[in-house]
This record gives C-alpha cells, sequence and structure tokens, in this order.
C-alpha cells in the first residue's frame, strides 16, 4: 500500500492505494506534513488522484475519472456505487437514495455506509443531505461538507441594476 498527500482549501487530503487502485482518500485535520511526504508515490493512480483532487479543487473538474478499489461489504460497495450517480452541485435526500437503492426503510443503513465511505470528495457522499434540507452526517465535519456544497453550486451575485 501506498500514500501520498494533496493540500486542498479543506485540508489535507491522505490517499492511499496501490496498482489495483485508489483506496481511500480522507481530509486530514492536522495542517502541516512534512514536504517529503507531500510527492506522490509510485502508483500513477495516486499521482492522477492528485492530478485530478487539484483541478476539482480549482474549480476545473466537475467529475472523476480514476480507478477506485475501496474495501467495504457488498451492501456498502452499492451504496458508493450510488453516490456516483448523484450530479455536480446537485443533493439527494438520505430517503431518497434509500428509494432509489430499492428499500425506503433501508434509510438508517444507506446513511451509515454512506458514513464509512473511504473515498471522500470523489465519491460525493457530502451531496447526501436531511429529507429537510439540513446539513447532516459528514464524516470530515459539517463544516467541510458545507463547503464541498458550496464550491460545487456557488451563489451566483445578481445585477442590482
Amino acid at each position: 500500500m501506498h500514500t501520498t498527500y494533496c493540500k486542498t482549501p479543506i485540508g489535507i487530503a491522505k490517499i492511499t492505494g496501490d496498482h489495483n487502485g485508489v483506496q481511500s482518500i480522507h481530509i486530514l485535520d492536522e495542517e502541516n506534513v512534512p514536504e517529503e511526504l507531500m510527492q506522490p508515490s509510485t502508483p500513477i493512480c495516486l499521482q492522477e488522484c492528485v492530478v485530478q483532487l487539484e483541478a476539482y479543487f480549482l474549480g476545473k473538474r466537475d467529475h472523476f475519472n480514476l480507478t477506485v478499489n475501496p474495501k467495504g461489504t457488498a451492501f456498502q460497495i452499492k451504496v458508493w456505487k450510488s453516490l456516483l450517480k448523484i450530479p455536480f452541485g446537485k443533493t439527494k435526500s438520505y430517503l431518497e437514495q434509500s428509494k432509489a437503492l430499492g428499500d425506503v426503510k433501508a434509510t438508517r443503513a444507506v446513511a451509515a455506509a454512506n458514513g464509512k465511505n473511504p473515498l471522500w470528495i470523489v465519491v460525493p457522499c457530502h451531496r447526501v443531505i436531511a429529507s429537510d434540507g439540513a446539513l447532516t452526517g459528514y464524516a470530515g465535519g459539517i463544516w467541510r461538507k458545507k463547503w464541498l456544497l458550496a464550491h460545487e453550486n456557488p451563489v451566483k451575485q445578481h445585477s442590482l441594476f
């Protein structure tokens, strides 16, 4: 397993993976990672992940094209795949996600699986909100979820004149 890091506006992304793909992306609360660790690791998938994350944060990318290899149960992987269907700049409620997966009663299980998503940002669990529109349940902190949603759907300033 290899690890690389990428500075982002919401913290330092720790990216792990191997020749089978990117296994995890988590944003660290630490502000400083030694510079020698910031260099991309050998696997090309990690280098490409850094490139695509940087483009995303610069507003030049609205989707990711990476080989991923997350570890999880069959149910978790099914839930994570459903997250990829939520368009950039849009949100879906946990209930809507459960319905789309075919079980309206699985809302809590779906929310728990979202909470275990190892591929933050790339698999956009931040796009799932409560049915009443509240921002709930983001392992990286609600402030990061709010930041990511605002980044993907910035408020347009209207001219007053």
